[in-house]
């Protein structure tokens, strides 16, 4: 009789806590069952996130450990350049040069957010990153991307103004204008990644960790969700237009005028000039809004996810490294203030 009392006594807590769980609305993958409010929130989050990257495909990581190691050394090197000739070159104290100097810092904050960790993870057979760490990266990546969407838009009116407007370009673009607008993007910027970072980590997760993808992106975080995220999706959408097709718009606005104003100039000298300055700007553009409209606009695609990871690793990793290529090697103006600043560094040693 004991014995059977004490099996009974079993099935009864067994069967309570079957109940328990079919009642819980936490451990229901039905959207509907799980209510979405703060108190989720400390329930979705996890000591560590585990980011599977191309897990699936092991002889990837050599070669995507070489090809992310070169291009963020290109990287660091290539902005640092920019930025101390910028600085220490009198002839390139320039409002294009000072947003150049903005985009280039940007640009190394932006890689140095991510490719850090992708290498320590390729490296590692535990890929992955601490709930703080993937916070941070999170938020930084997603202002810096925006920063840079608006920082774009900005240089563009500058060459807007300067090829457009050439008589008031000194009026226009004063050294006080120049530090508003620049310091307006970079507000907007985290601003706007505040928000949406915290739509996305109050997601409800019911304890789902594995992120498929490098870093922690708001796409790959929402698909943890256990919850519907039509609403936040068509929230995050609005903001991609206010980011990216917005400024893109108003880009290629003003490049309708200049090349209008271009076609103008009677001097070939002059044209080219205008066309090398500019052209290098709009091959950033091109490269930097394609990759970011086809990855933040398109509806999700459980077929182009890998597709997704090429691309955000073209505009967070490749992009940034092209940037000082593209400025310098089309620009005069930058090529001659390096070559200045080198043969100082010489005759100083001497």
């Amino acid at each position: 009789m004991r014995y059977s009392g004490i099996v009974s006594s079993s099935l009864i807590d067994e069967a309570n806590n079957h109940v328990h769980q079919f009642t819980n609305p936490l451990c229901s993958r039905d959207p509907e069952a799980v209510p979405f409010n703060m108190s989720l929130v400390n329930e979705s989050i996890s000591e560590e996130f585990i980011l599977l990257g191309f897990s699936d495909r092991p002889w990837l990581e050599l070669p995507l450990f070489v090809v992310f190691l070169v291009s963020y050394i290109l990287t660091i090197f290539g902005n640092m350049m920019i930025i101390l000739v910028s600085r220490l070159d009198a002839k390139l104290h320039t409002p294009m040069y000072f947003f150049l100097t903005n985009l280039s810092l940007l640009d190394l904050c932006y890689t140095t957010s991510t490719v850090p960790q992708m290498l320590i993870n390729i490296c590692s057979t535990r890929k992955v990153i601490s709930y703080g760490g993937c916070v941070a990266q999170l938020f930084i990546f997603l202002a810096l991307g925006c920063t840079e969407c608006l920082l774009l838009g900005v240089m563009s009116f500058d060459r807007f103004v300067a090829i457009c407007q050439p008589l008031h370009y000194s009026v226009i673009m004063h050294h006080r204008r120049c530090l508003q607008l620049a310091a307006a993007c970079w507000i907007s910027g985290f601003s706007n990644s505040v928000l949406q970072s915290t739509w996305t980590l109050q997601m409800p997760r019911c304890g789902h960790k594995k992120v498929d993808h490098f870093l922690c992106e708001i796409p790959a975080l929402l698909k943890l969700s256990c919850v519907d995220t039509t609403t936040i999706e068509a929230e995050l959408f609005f903001g991609g237009i206010v980011f990216l097709l917005i400024p893109v718009t108003l880009i290629l606005i003003s490049y309708a005028f200049i090349v209008q104003a271009v076609l103008r100039i009677r001097s070939a000298e002059g044209r080219r000039k205008a066309f090398g300055t500019c052209g290098s700007h709009l091959i950033v553009v091109v490269l930097f809004y394609g990759t970011a409209i086809y990855m933040y606009l398109q509806p999700p695609s459980p077929t182009s996810k890998d597709r997704g990871k090429m691309v955000s690793l073209f505009y967070g990793i490749i992009t940034p490294m092209l940037n000082p290529l593209i400025y310098t090697l089309r620009n005069k103006e930058v090529k001659g203030a390096f070559k200045r600043l080198i043969a100082r560094v010489f005759v100083i040693k001497k």
